[in-house]
C-alpha cells in the first residue's frame, strides 16, 4: 500500500510528473531566450512563477459566468495532466502497479486539460475568452482525430497490442522512428503535440495580441497556477509519451539516464524551435493542415505499415 502510495504520488507520479514539467518549462525559456539573444529566466523561475500565483496573487472571480465551474476547470485540467503522466510513466519505466498502459485510457485523458479550459473559458462570461474556446474547440476538432490515427498505427505496428508496455516490447530490438511509416508518423505527431499544447503556430486560442491571453483571460491567483502547472505537466507527459511510441521509451538506470535525457530534452527543443521560427497561424489554416496534410501522411503511413515499411 505505502510502496504504491509512493508511486502515484511521489515518484514516477504526480510531484515527478511536476517537477519534471517545470524544468522544461525552464528549458523552453531558455532556449527562446538564446534565440532572441536574452540571458533568459534562472533555473526556479518557473516555480517562482507557480508559488507566486499559488501564495501571493489574489484571485479574482469574473462578475458573469459560473463562478463554481470556473474555479473547478483548472482543477480538473491539472488531474487530467497528471493522470496521463502517471499512467504513461508506470509502464514506460516497468513498474507493476495496476495499470498496464492501455493507450486507449490514456488518449482521453490527455484531452481533458483542453476540454476544461474550454469549460472555464466559457463559464467566464467574457468574450474574449469566448473567442478563445471557440477556437479551441475547432482545433480539438481537426488535431485530435490525427492524434487518433497516429495512435491506430501505432498499435498497427505493435501487431494489435493497445498496452503501453507491450508497444515498448515490440520496440526493443528496432524503434518505430527506425522506419519510413515511423518517421512520417513522428513528423505527424510532433506537430499535435505542438498544437495540443497550444504553443505557437497553434496559440491562437491564447493570441496575446489578439485576444489578451483567450480563454485565459479572467483566471488569476490560485486556479491560474492550477493552470500553470498542468501545462508544465503537459510540456513533461507528452514528450514522454512520444518517446514511448517512437523512440523505444525511457530508462532511468546507469547510463540509460543520459540517452533518455537527451531524447526528452531534443522533442522539448524541436517544440521549442519550431514555435520560435514560425508564425502564428489562422484557425482555418490550422484545421485544413490536419485534416488535409496531416491526416494524409498518416494514411501514407498506414498503407506503408500494411506493406511491412
Amino acid at each position: 500500500m505505502l510502496k504504491d502510495l509512493f508511486y502515484y504520488i511521489i515518484y514516477p507520479g504526480f510531484l515527478f510528473v511536476a517537477v519534471s514539467g517545470g524544468i522544461l518549462a525552464w528549458f523552453d525559456r531558455k532556449i527562446t531566450a538564446w534565440l532572441q539573444f536574452r540571458k533568459g529566466p534562472p533555473f526556479l523561475q518557473p516555480f517562482y512563477d507557480f508559488f507566486k500565483l499559488l501564495l501571493v496573487k489574489e484571485t479574482i472571480l469574473p462578475a458573469k459566468g459560473s463562478k463554481i465551474t470556473f474555479l473547478l476547470a483548472p482543477v480538473f485540467s491539472l488531474t487530467g495532466a497528471l493522470l496521463a503522466g502517471l499512467l504513461i510513466l508506470l509502464p514506460v519505466l516497468n513498474i507493476k502497479s495496476g495499470f498496464s498502459g492501455d493507450i486507449i485510457v490514456i488518449f482521453y485523458l490527455l484531452t481533458i486539460p483542453s476540454l476544461t479550459y474550454i469549460i472555464g473559458a466559457l463559464a467566464s462570461g467574457n468574450p474574449l475568452a469566448a473567442v478563445g474556446a471557440s477556437r479551441e474547440m475547432k482545433l480539438i476538432v481537426s488535431y485530435e482525430l490525427t492524434f487518433l490515427l497516429i495512435i491506430a498505427a501505432i498499435i498497427l505496428k505493435a501487431n494489435m497490442s493497445i498496452k503501453l508496455n507491450e508497444i515498448l516490447l515490440v520496440q526493443e530490438d528496432s524503434p518505430f522512428i527506425g522506419s519510413i511509416s515511423g518517421v512520417l508518423l513522428f513528423i505527424v505527431a510532433v506537430f499535435t503535440v505542438q498544437a495540443k499544447l497550444g504553443l505557437v503556430p497553434f496559440d491562437m486560442a491564447e493570441a496575446e495580441t489578439e485576444i489578451t491571453h483567450g480563454f485565459f483571460i479572467e483566471y488569476s491567483g490560485t486556479p491560474y497556477a492550477f493552470i500553470k502547472l498542468a501545462k508544465y505537466s503537459m510540456l513533461f507527459i507528452l514528450p514522454v509519451f512520444l518517446c514511448s511510441l517512437f523512440l523505444g521509451g525511457l530508462q532511468f538506470n546507469g547510463l540509460n539516464i543520459l540517452w533518455s535525457v537527451l531524447k526528452l530534452l531534443g522533442i522539448v527543443l524541436l517544440l521549442t524551435l519550431i514555435r520560435n521560427t514560425n508564425p502564428r497561424v489562422r484557425i482555418d489554416q490550422a484545421m485544413r493542415f490536419f485534416f488535409v496534410w496531416m491526416n494524409l501522411l498518416v494514411i501514407i503511413a498506414i498503407v506503408l505499415i500494411l506493406f511491412g515499411l
